[in-house]
């Protein structure tokens, strides 16, 4: 089986910064898109950034500019810079990948546990 473990959440000043990581372990045959998405209570869960097998990244408008993506192929590590982080972007965050696996035909989403970033104003 896969799975995906994130670390680097925690509590943080408006402004500061946190590094968020999320290492896939398993039978991984080929990791693609690798994301991170987030979830504020009450809100509907967001992708936060993306990036694909070609390391060609997408963000959402709110933290472009603020967030970096990337990853470490040989380690099946992906990771999310967060800068300047405000109030706002409290939330759980969590981290999905598109793996094919030695048990499946296809690739398939899996998802981390979640990882708590909390920005105080």
């Amino acid at each position: 089986q896969v799975q995906l473990v994130e670390s680097g959440g925690g509590l943080v000043q408006a402004g500061g910064s946190l590094r968020l990581s999320c290492a896939a372990s398993g039978r991984i045959l080929l990791i693609n898109a690798m994301e991170w998405y987030r979830q504020a209570p009450g809100k509907q869960r967001e992708l936060v950034a993306r990036i694909l097998s070609g390391d060609s990244t997408i963000y959402a408008d709110s933290v472009k500019g603020r967030f970096t993506i990337s990853r470490d192929t040989a380690k099946n590590t992906v990771y999310l810079q967060m800068n300047s982080l405000r109030p706002e972007d409290t939330a759980v965050y969590y981290c999905a990948a598109n793996i094919l696996t030695s048990a499946s035909i296809v690739p398939r989403p899996f998802w981390g546990q979640g990882t708590q970033v909390t920005v105080s104003s």
